[in-house]
């Protein structure tokens, strides 16, 4: 017999001995680690497949709902046994576990032979036919015929094909309950269950309805889940495809960053899964990422380089388009000077592509006019956490929601813009943790808060400052950290004791009663971890909304460790990326300041050219510039800018008053209309190079396809150009320019294309490749943290309409479409979400005579819009909300001059409006090519 044994060893430190437990695997014995299940433990030891599992997944909890994966269980060697599921079983120590004794393998036979008395026998045809986990498991317990005569079954279940992108087959369902889970526990959206009991057992859609019907988000999980094809989808994601490859890369939608595994042939996307071994998405993504990526190939896609003649766009070769624009650029720099022309770059394109196109417009064309989306929407995060803790990116990383224990989301809609991360955090809500949301419209995330501060649009500043005033008040402050982590405590404190919290309440909007308990909720969680979006940053005072989240983490010391700190949401796949790059006016890459001569003189010699010091033009300024004549020419790359930008009209002009304008896109965008060149570039599958995610996370995009057409990487278009005009740039490979940046950025120091593997470093990344998950773990950038008191102001947008219009529109995202919508409108998630709504309140409806569905006129002082009005107390009474992803609409050209006070980022989230039900609608909007 053996006897089992626990073996001590001494551990590397010398600090003594550790204990490790043992249990037996066919009677060898094998370290047992705290916590995992026999089922774990067996895979750790023998592979991933020791024993056949059905209900079983990798991002799902133990279940045993089907006993496929029993095992049996002694005590002692040689004791008796008891048969138990391994998948939810816990090992233990002294365990004697036997993965194929006879009586275990008759069980598993007999149970996939019941299973397949009620399943279709039609394997050759079905669209999992050499993929299909219950043809493997059948298999593997040696099924070669069915012995139980044939009776009552299921085989005449209907399938489902409602949906644009779920299908379901459910004569195929083998009840393991997989589907149901994934959707309860990876998305929590709890639209599947199971019904009826027994024999009658099914899986439902909502109340029994079908999945267009049902709340179903599109998001996949379950049809990745299911290990059958009773649920699926349009692209039969799980099917075997002959000669098809997969290639892993990095989403281009949000900032979370999913990883993707592409099946392709040839020049053909198959289908897209998430594979279960990324660390940012564990074998998750939204709808965007899994279904939305028709719009590579859509007839729509530029193919070619296209030159204005005459007022018409004609196709021309690349020698025409780089001639072209080379000849204008030079002879603008010469006649106007480098400062007459600005570039705008990317988000969307990786950080190689941004770095280049920000040390052309610096080192070739000789400004800093150069400027993206990343400063557009977020420079108040960079600015206000600059000012703070020295550094504007996020302090801790995503998985740090598994250790926190008070939540704070404010200004951002996670579930819809971030659906990933949004599921997280819905997750981590449900299983009871505090959960405070601070924001204007009751979002997803509100049904599961135990606060919602729901503020007025522009009074971020008051709410937070109320939430100060009840910590400080209240004793709450961490005065240890304060007195050796901060500096300015003392008059921080001073002014927030002197605010009136009856005031503060009443600017809001919110219950100053509710604002206390939210506050002494963050301040006295152990871990408090807070999230913002651009709710926060789009505002007059975005950059002072920034520094007092900033002052929120450092009074309660929620900063250096797990679990805590500021984290900005960031909007596009890039954000981060493109500002790290230095495309930005003020900052070059690293966030280097181009007024310092020291910097100056440094960048100089490495781009071996003469670089400019004084601070270049922000996009406000540029369209400011064009208007007044001083900007002759700008490049923008992936921006449309007349789309997305504030106050569309205006813009307009500014484009329409420049001697030169090219445009660098997928698609005949409503920027590409008013260029002089519009250039094809690449989509995220036709390239290759790195995203930053909004955790820090450098992440290797990787080229699934060769670019459509003639259409060339962004980045290669860049170098084309910059040879073009005598500066001597080497082709475009991610892994040169990678080395070139690493070289520059101090933070990516020890990045290499090679180190990054599969799921990447977080910077900064030290030169032996060691990268950082926290932030601030021992001191600041900066040196001490600086707490700032900001006092509120309201815009000048509202201070200036509010009588002549009373209501207050603020813009937002919804979950199907992504920005200006030029990819997503071009995929089935058009067919979920078909235009931009209008929230109203339902007194304010009634007060209009509008009624849900009508077209209502929206003015503002810059213009007018129609759009249809979806009745909701969504909103609360005088608040207004919509999207902006379709042109039709083009809600922009209702939004204001109004930027912040300090990093001059639109205000996009006020705007002063007044509404009206909607008069000659059909005349307009056919005008405006909405009704077709």
């Amino acid at each position: 017999m053996i006897i089992h044994k626990k073996i001590t060893t001494t551990s590397q430190n010398g600090n003594g001995a550790t204990t490790r437990s043992y249990a037996y695997i066919n009677g060898k014995p094998h370290a047992i680690e705290k916590g995992e299940t026999i089922l774990k433990f067996l895979k750790r030891h023998l592979g991933e497949n020791p024993v056949p599992t059905l209900c079983d997944a990798p991002n799902l909890e133990p279940f045993g709902a089907c006993r496929v994966c029993s095992v049996e269980v002694a005590l002692t060697d040689g004791g008796p046994v008891k048969t138990v599921a391994s998948c939810h079983t816990p090992v233990a120590e002294g365990q004697h576990i036997y993965t194929n004794t006879e009586s275990v393998k008759k069980l598993r036979k007999n149970i996939v032979e019941l299973v397949l008395t009620d399943h279709p026998l039609d394997c050759l045809t079905c669209e999992v036919n050499g993929n299909c986990e219950l043809q493997d498991v059948a298999a593997q317990v040696g099924i070669r015929e069915v012995r139980y005569p044939e009776g009552k079954n299921h085989l005449d279940r209907e399938k489902d094909l409602s949906h644009p992108y779920m299908t379901s087959d459910l004569s195929k369902c083998i009840n393991c309950y997989r589907c149901v889970r994934a959707c309860d526990e990876v998305q929590g959206q709890f639209v599947l269950n199971m019904a009826g009991r027994g024999f009658d057992s099914h899986i439902i859609k909502g109340m029994d309805t079908t999945f267009f019907e049902s709340d179903c988000v599109s998001c996949g999980a379950c049809s990745q889940a299911c290990p059958t094809s009773a649920i699926s989808d349009i692209f039969e994601s799980k099917a075997v495809v002959l000669g098809a490859e997969k290639t892993r890369t990095v989403c281009t939608y949000c900032g979370v960053g999913c990883n993707l595994e592409v099946s392709h042939v040839e020049s053909h996307i198959h289908s897209i899964q998430a594979p279960y071994d990324a660390e940012v998405n564990q074998g998750h993504t939204c709808l965007k990422g899994r279904y939305a990526f028709s719009f590579y190939d859509h007839p729509d896609r530029l193919r070619d380089p296209l030159i204005r003649k005459n007022g018409e766009f004609v196709k021309a070769t690349w020698e025409e388009a780089y001639d072209l624009i080379v000849s204008k650029l030079n002879s603008i720099k010469e006649t106007d000077g480098p400062n007459a022309i600005a570039g705008i770059s990317s988000s969307r394109c990786t950080n190689e592509e941004n770095y280049l196109m920000q040390k052309f417009i610096r080192a070739v064309i000789g400004t800093n006019n150069i400027d993206g989306c990343a400063r557009v929407c977020h420079s108040p995060t960079a600015l206000g956490m600059q000012r703070a803790f020295g550094t504007g990116a996020a302090t801790n990383s995503i998985e740090d929601l598994k250790h926190t224990e008070c939540i704070l989301v404010i200004g951002a809609n996670p579930t819809e813009a971030h659906p990933v991360t949004g599921a997280k955090l819905k997750q981590q809500a449900i299983k009871g943790k505090t959960l405070i949301v601070i924001d204007p419209r009751k979002t997803e995330l509100t049904q599961y808060a135990d606060f919602h501060l729901q503020l007025r649009p522009g009074t971020n500043v008051a709410v937070l400052n109320l939430m100060l005033y009840y910590i400080l008040k209240e004793g709450l402050d961490d005065r240890k950290f304060i007195e050796t982590r901060t500096e300015g405590y003392d008059e921080f404190r001073r002014e927030i004791l002197r605010l009136n919290p009856d005031e503060l309440s009443a600017v809001s909007g919110v219950d100053k009663e509710l604002v206390r308990q939210a506050a002494l909720a963050y301040a006295r969680a152990g871990a408090a971890m807070s999230f913002h979006g651009l709710g926060v940053t789009e505002h007059y005072q975005g950059t002072f909304a920034v520094q007092l989240i900033a002052d929120l983490a450092m009074v309660t010391g929620n900063i250096g460790r797990p679990g805590v700190g500021v984290n900005p949401l960031r909007g596009q796949n890039n954000v981060q990326g493109s500002a790290d790059m230095g495309v930005q006016p003020h900052q070059g890459a690293g966030y280097l300041d181009v007024t310092d001569p020291e910097i100056n003189k440094m960048y100089s010699e490495f781009y071996r050219r003469p670089l400019p010091l004084e601070v270049g033009y922000k996009i406000p300024e540029m369209f400011d510039a064009a208007l007044k004549g001083k900007l002759k020419a700008i490049w923008i790359i992936g921006e449309d800018v007349v789309q997305t930008d504030p106050n569309t009209q205006k813009v307009i002009k500014a484009l329409e008053a420049l001697d030169f304008v090219i445009v660098q896109e997928l698609f005949m965008t409503e920027t590409a209309k008013y260029a002089d060149v519009v250039l094809p570039g690449a989509s995220f599958l036709e390239k290759s190079g790195t995203f930053t995610n909004g955790e820090r996370r450098v992440q290797r995009v990787n080229k699934v396809l060769d670019p459509i057409g003639n259409a060339k990487a962004d980045g290669q278009i860049i170098v084309d150009v910059m040879n073009r005009m005598g500066y001597a740039q080497p082709d475009y490979t991610p892994d040169g320019v990678l080395e070139e940046i690493s070289k520059i950025v101090p933070f990516f120091r020890g990045i290499t294309w090679e180190r990054l593997g599969k799921n990447g470093l977080q910077w900064p990344v030290a030169e032996d490749g060691t990268d950082t998950k926290i932030l601030h773990q021992e001191s600041f950038k900066r040196g001490l943290g600086h707490l700032g008191f900001f006092k509120f102001e309201e815009t000048e947008e509202v201070e200036k309409y509010q009588k002549t219009y009373p209501f207050i529109l603020t813009t937002n995202r919804n979950l199907e479409h992504y920005n200006c919508g030029a990819m997503t409108r071009r995929t089935n998630n058009v067919k979920i979400s078909t235009e931009d709504v209008l929230w109203i309140n339902p007194a304010d409806a009634e007060a209009k005579n509008i009624k849900d569905g009508d077209l209502v006129c929206v003015e503002s002082p810059r213009g007018k819009v129609d759009i249809r009005a979806k009745i909701t107390d969504g909103v609360k009474p005088g608040i207004l909300s919509t999207t902006f992803h379709f042109p039709e609409i083009m809600v922009n050209d209702l939004t204001s001059d109004v930027m912040d006070s300090e990093a001059l980022c639109p205000e996009y989230k006020v705007v002063s409006v007044n509404i009206r039900k909607a008069r000659n609608v059909t005349g307009r909007m056919v005008k405006k090519g909405a009704l077709r």
